[in-house]
């Protein structure tokens, strides 16, 4: 089975109400019947928004995403966002693991875990990001950070559920700094992620998974990120704000 090319616009802490409204509707109108999935990640305030504006659409399959998510779904966490508060915003994947919420807020692997654990119950789609920083890459650590990643992030998973999560390969080092990996080391680690799944789960389950990548993605450098081997989509940053250097980046798959 052909697995269906993705394009994430995670948009982190940016965008008013009033900016998210209009990205939305600019988006929705350019995009209409493009055979890539697109999913966009706005602030959490302007999700249910966002949803009524897509729900307003007879053009467009653009979906939404949160951020991220608490692996319960009610309780005394003052300041955090549930699952059950996601899919009732409209959201049908949720963003988990970035190496933001790793690095400024503590997320270990045993947290996004039960974060992956929990979106799956409730029937949202995981973008599982993984990845390492300069200096283990420099250390030659890269493979044994993904796998430690991997494993620890996909505990308890059985095989007949990992196959709804998408896992996004992020190296840390190329997140916001500009320093796109290169398609060697993205198809290389994608290479290793993939097999690393079938020695998990089995061959089968592993080619269903997409594998996105992340990290410094542009509308200069999509097409090429495109063509690399086990890439099925991408999760796109700062250039996702940009409404015409978004739209370039979706396009630049078919081109």
């Amino acid at each position: 089975m052909a697995r269906t090319m993705i394009v994430v616009g995670n948009w982190k802490m940016n965008g008013t109400l009033e900016e998210t409204l209009k990205m939305i509707t600019e988006l929705k109108h350019k995009l209409e019947q493009d055979p890539t999935e697109v999913v966009v990640a706005p602030p959490f305030t302007a999700l249910y928004s966002a949803h009524v504006a897509l729900q307003e659409s007879t053009t467009t399959t653009m979906k939404l995403a949160g951020q991220n998510m608490h692996w319960e779904t009610e309780g005394a966490f003052t300041g955090e966002v549930s699952g059950t508060f996601l899919k009732d915003a409209g959201c049908e994947y949720v963003i988990l693991g970035h190496s933001e919420r790793r690095q400024f807020f503590g997320e270990t692997d045993d947290k996004v875990n039960k974060k992956i654990l929990s979106a799956l119950t409730l029937e949202l789609t995981p973008i599982f990001c993984i990845g390492e920083t300069l200096d283990q890459r420099k250390s030659g650590k890269t493979e044994s950070v993904l796998e430690a990643q991997l494993k620890k992030g996909l505990a308890g998973i059985p095989m007949n559920e990992v196959k709804d999560i998408l896992i996004a390969y992020e190296p840390v080092w190329a997140i916001g700094t500009g320093e796109k990996a290169s398609e060697k080391e993205i198809e290389d680690a994608l290479h290793f992620i993939r097999n690393y799944l079938a020695k998990i789960y089995d061959a089968p389950t592993a080619n269903s998974i997409r594998l996105l990548y992340g990290g410094s993605v542009s509308s200069e450098n999509a097409k090429a990120i495109f063509a690399t081997k086990n890439v099925d989509g991408l999760l796109v940053g700062g250039a996702s704000l940009i409404v015409d250097k978004f739209l370039k980046i979706i396009h630049s798959r078919a081109q």
